[in-house]
């Protein structure tokens, strides 16, 4: 049956509900989507919560499908996560214990109600979302281009709408409620993360897990569960594949129960031992060329995450080598020119529309603007497990310009799986308020800071670890026209001459969280 909730501002939001079997009324289990809620029931798993005794309601948000009103996402999603819920717990067939789920979308709509605190919100299961759309849209202040750009013109965004969003990397007021960011922080509930290593919201899962864990209010911190495994925001490409890759994909969707478990705890007071187990399960990666999968591959528990580890760089050599003892040359350096006409194409990474994950660096041919860089083969195997960072220093001729970072993981037989990647413009490398946009000086070093964000991964023996270093990914990342111009802006692009310096005044390195294969069994 379909159902209309008034929102405060009197607008009717539409939602198709669906009951067990049997007299209620029955603890409500609520979806909200900008992608059709008729499309939803199956996709997002209301099947199984109506066979486990839920009422299961998927409902359009604001300006979708049959829901009134005007459509611009996730701004409204906060007033009309908190009346949604409290609405339906005014209806006849609920019992009042409301739980919410999504996935990506409507994961972001979860956590948006989340904050709001409706009094009878009891838990969430959330499958990849972000903590804020602002720093997965821009990474390093650059934004995505194809994911984007490309989503917000499915949605139907004008142009005029598209032009200022790409023009607003730096951070505002209107920026913190599209998260939800630091907002997390009014969440009150338990809430199971689920998210993927090459997913596009992989840093968010983490970071909201994190702080709520951790940090949270009452009712959140300690009552949190993460799941992260070897998936991305779609089916991977590329010539990896993970064993039970099509058991483990579902787990996005809550396959084996672990939503129903969740909220069979928490709404309807079953003791079935979910809240005794390890509060983190992650996949720990390891080769998994196809026909040739490592049986290191692993499933971990947790009691927190990152795991314990051990920061350590791996410094960039002038030979193009990789190594944990710090540089003693002086002035080592290597520059090349960055034509923005002529970007280096994307081959894999955490992508939404197109081709995605531990694709083959190789379909990236020699060319003078991407630097490679890589150790010797690995006489053991080194685990890693938390977060990611490359401390580049990068100087350019004009005003501004990218760096991009890759983390590469070289097999025996020359192929170049991608781990992670990520770039950022460097009139940003001081932050992202207004007060701290600084255009470059040209031909100074400066250093800079990429955030490559989580993963989890054994480079085995005999592999390489590499990074890569660039200034451009298309269609991954809008190109820089190294002008100092905003997107969108009639100025003319430049070509940039970009240098990368690892000498003993600027030890550029990757810093890789090193965890002890035992403590991560």
């Amino acid at each position: 049956m379909e159902v209309f909730t008034t929102m405060r501002d009197g607008v009717k939001l539409a939602a198709d509900v669906y009951l067990p079997e049997g007299k209620g009324p029955w603890p409500v289990i609520v979806s909200r989507t900008p992608y059709l809620k008729q499309n939803m029931y199956r996709a997002a798993g209301g099947e199984r919560f109506v066979k486990a005794g839920y009422a299961y309601v998927v409902q359009d948000v604001r300006g979708k499908g049959h829901s009134q009103g005007f459509y611009a996402a996730f701004a409204n999603d906060i007033e009309d996560g908190y009346d949604t819920v409290e609405g339906l717990a005014t209806e006849p067939w609920s019992n009042g214990k409301i739980g919410i789920t999504g996935t990506s979308a409507m994961g972001i709509a979860s956590n948006l109600a989340a904050i709001a605190r409706p009094p009878h919100l009891k838990a969430a299961f959330v499958i990849v979302a972000p903590n804020e759309t602002f720093s997965t849209s821009f990474l390093g202040g650059v934004p995505k281009d194809k994911d984007t750009v490309g989503w917000m013109k499915m949605q139907g965004v004008s142009d005029e709408a598209i032009t200022r969003s790409l023009a607003g990397a730096t951070r505002s007021v209107f920026t913190e409620r599209l998260g939800p960011g630091p907002l997390i922080s009014y969440a009150a509930i338990p809430i199971w993360n689920v998210g993927g290593w090459y997913d596009i919201f992989n840093t968010g899962t983490v970071k909201n897990f994190e702080f709520l864990q951790n940090h949270g209010a009452p009712g959140a911190r300690g009552n949190q569960r993460l799941t992260m495994g070897p998936f991305g925001h779609g089916a991977l490409s590329g010539d990896l594949a993970y064993a039970g890759e099509d058991d483990l994909f579902p787990v996005m969707g809550g396959a084996k129960g672990k939503e129903v478990r969740w909220f069979d705890y928490w709404l309807k007071g079953i003791q079935n031992g979910v809240m005794d187990e390890p509060p983190v399960e992650l996949f720990v990666m390891v080769a998994a060329r196809k026909g040739a999968y490592s049986p290191k591959n692993h499933w971990v528990k947790a009691g927190n995450w990152p795991l314990p580890y051990r920061e350590t760089r791996y410094y960039l050599e002038t030979d193009h080598g990789l190594s944990k003892t710090a540089p003693d040359a002086e002035g080592a350096k290597t520059s090349y020119r960055f034509d923005p006409a002529n970007p280096v194409p994307t081959a894999g990474g955490a992508n939404l529309q197109f081709e995605r994950g531990p694709m083959d660096q190789r379909a990236i041919k020699p060319r003078q603007d991407y630097l490679r860089f890589q150790t010797p083969a690995l006489d053991n195997d080194i685990t890693i497990a938390g977060p990611v960072t490359v401390e580049l220093y990068g100087a350019t001729d004009g005003p501004d310009t990218d760096f991009e970072a890759k983390l590469v993981d070289v097999y025996p037989d020359g192929y170049e799986a991608l781990v992670l990647d990520a770039p950022i413009r460097t009139r940003y490398r001081n932050g992202r308020r207004p007060e701290d946009v600084a255009m470059m000086t040209p031909g100074a070093p400066e250093k800079l800071v990429i955030d490559l964000w989580n993963t989890a991964i054994t480079f085995e023996k005999g592999h390489r670890i590499a990074v890569h270093i660039t200034s451009s990914n298309s269609p991954r990342f809008v190109v820089n026209h190294n002008n100092g111009d905003e997107p969108g802006a009639e100025k003319p692009p430049r070509v940039a001459t970009n240098t990368v310096y690892f000498d003993k005044a600027h030890p550029s390195a990757i810093v890789l969280p090193v965890v002890w294969l035992d403590d991560a069994r």
